[in-house]
């Protein structure tokens, strides 16, 4: 232990690898109908939200996540206007999709009002104000019943969902046939965005590979990327899938370009040279995303660790 820390989170990362933060104080602890919630302050990422055992977001690196998960897919379509988020609580992924002037209007679908309620009151770094934007409408439903009752369709869709652990609220979520209800609910030229865990070389086949495989069977366009988030102790994985335009295809300055002209400011992360690099993925991962073979189905679903 080392002198002056006391208290310690450990988050397992594999049944033989522990990622570990000291904590100065926990600011809320407790359970939601659908899951334990942790709200903690840490010493090395300053808050964190904790949802079943597993480490959302911290402060000192949330844009990383953030950032690198909405921009590609916004850039990637040529006007986006209408942008649908599934998941995404804490309110950063929201922030981040109204960072673009041009989106018009941003459904965000959240199962556990709780939660959302919770980060509004202790995260108030991560979303910035962003739920007070009068082009973010909030509905508190499951993603999946909200889209098989919507008549709306959208240009880019944006999945911030809880990993899918077994008895978790999101499994599902992460199927070939959710997938399939997605893909009818973008415009033509439309592009979706996924988290997709974890993507280090001792976990990349636990679930990030198996997502790809099964967008791959659904989509056109499939474009795999990752982005290191020390809060989580390893590599995160996203997959972009599109039916027509291809985020490979985008270069720096196309980008830097656009993001001035769209008025897109605030950046951390993110901009032209980044967006290359973070398909440049290595070659582990892509020899991984040639070998799997696994798909998601309702029947026979993924559990992360």
């Amino acid at each position: 232990m080392i002198p002056g820390k006391s208290k310690w989170y450990f988050e397992p990362i594999t049944p033989d690898l522990l990622h570990g933060v000291s904590i100065r104080k926990t600011l809320y602890t407790g359970a939601t109908r659908y899951q334990a919630v942790e709200v903690l302050e840490s010493g090395a990422f300053g808050r964190m939200l904790v949802l079943d055992g597993k480490t959302q977001s911290a402060e000192l690196d949330e844009f990383v996540y953030h950032e690198g998960l909405v921009h590609p897919a916004l850039l990637t379509h040529p006007r986006p206007e209408s942008v649908f988020i599934g998941g995404g609580g804490e309110g950063a992924t929201a922030r981040e999709v109204l960072r673009h002037p041009g989106v018009r209007q941003v459904a965000m679908v959240d199962l556990d009002s709780e939660v959302v309620d919770l980060c509004r009151q202790w995260l108030p770094q991560h979303h910035q104000g962003a739920f007070e934007d009068p082009r973010l409408r909030l509905h508190v439903a499951d993603a999946r019943a909200y889209l098989e009752q919507t008549a709306e369709h959208y240009d880019v869709m944006v999945l911030d969902l809880p990993d899918p652990l077994e008895g978790g609220p999101a499994y599902q979520l992460y199927t070939e046939e959710f997938y399939r209800l997605v893909r009818t609910r973008l415009r033509p030229g439309g592009v979706m965005v996924t988290q997709s865990g974890p993507a280090s070389v001792v976990n990349c086949r636990e679930v990030f590979t198996a997502i790809h495989n099964t967008l791959e069977r659904v989509f056109p366009v499939v474009a795999p990327y990752a982005v290191h988030m020390m809060s989580f102790g390893e590599t995160w994985g996203f997959n972009v899938a599109s039916l027509a335009p291809d985020p490979r295809t985008l270069v720096a300055r196309e980008i830097d370009l656009r993001l001035a002209q769209d008025g897109v400011s605030g950046l951390r992360f993110y901009d032209g040279t980044t967006h290359l690099g973070l398909f440049a993925i290595p070659r582990f991962l892509r020899d991984a995303l040639s070998a799997e073979d696994r798909a998601i189905t309702l029947e026979h679903p993924l559990f992360v660790f």
